[in-house]
């Protein structure tokens, strides 16, 4: 009968380095997953303006905010605490500016399609008026 791999022994102290080894291995990847507060509040202000169609109304301001938060990322996993954080706070304020022209153009474009609907009102009431 031929023996199986589950039947071969391996001391405990190579068992031991190998799961020593990965742990090693896998705890740079953690640290480096792990944002800062900063960072991760960026991260969802550019997904707020992209949910606020920022991409038609504001795209300069949201090109702003992906690049500073592309930076803000890269200096996060090169351990620049500082230039990270900077990054991350100003890729925010982009992003919130961007999401607000998006809202303030939606809005001005419900308004003058208000006023239209309005002015043809209008004309129908004046229309029967005459009649």
């Amino acid at each position: 009968m031929t023996a199986s791999f589950s039947y071969f022994r391996r001391p405990p102290h190579v068992m031991a380095a190998a799961v020593v080894a990965l742990a090693l291995s896998a705890a740079p990847a953690f640290a480096q997953a792990a944002l800062t507060p900063e960072l991760e509040a960026a991260v969802q202000a550019v997904q707020r303006a992209t949910q606020a169609d920022a991409d038609q109304y504001a795209p300069a301001e949201l090109a702003a905010a992906r690049q500073s938060l592309a930076q803000a990322q890269a200096a996060h996993a090169a351990r620049e605490k500082k230039a990270a954080l900077d990054l991350a706070l100003r890729a925010a304020v982009d992003a919130d500016l961007a999401r607000a022209r998006s809202q303030a153009a939606v809005a001005t474009a419900e308004v003058a399609q208000r006023q239209a609907e309005i002015a043809d009102l209008q004309t129908q009431i004046g229309a029967e008026g005459r009649r």
